[in-house]
């Protein structure tokens, strides 16, 4: 079973936050300037999470995991925006 996650750093080098906006990338979708949405496996939120863990400074940075539930379950009943209405990024297959 997949599900939602909301990550957010706060790192104040360079070169990790790089690294960690990278990697986030590569695994969810990027909603704002340190905020990213994930549907993750177990596996992979272990993996993702352990791949992060070793890019930190431990007495610097910060990185917040919010387990949002079942991926199953649309954002959208899920997710209160006030202001400007967030727009999910478009996905396409590649082949």
């Amino acid at each position: 079973m997949r599900k939602r996650y909301l990550w957010s750093y706060d790192i104040s080098d360079d070169k990790r936050r790089d690294k960690v906006f990278k990697t986030l990338c590569d695994h969810g979708d990027h909603v704002q300037f340190s905020v990213f949405f994930c549907e993750l496996s177990t596996r992979e939120l272990i993996e993702l999470r352990s791949t992060l863990d070793a890019e930190l400074h431990h007495g610097e940075d910060q990185l917040l995991i919010l387990d949002l539930g079942p991926a199953a379950r649309s954002l959208t009943e899920c997710l209160e925006v006030l202001g400007k209405p967030y727009k999910p990024p478009g996905r396409c297959l590649v082949v």
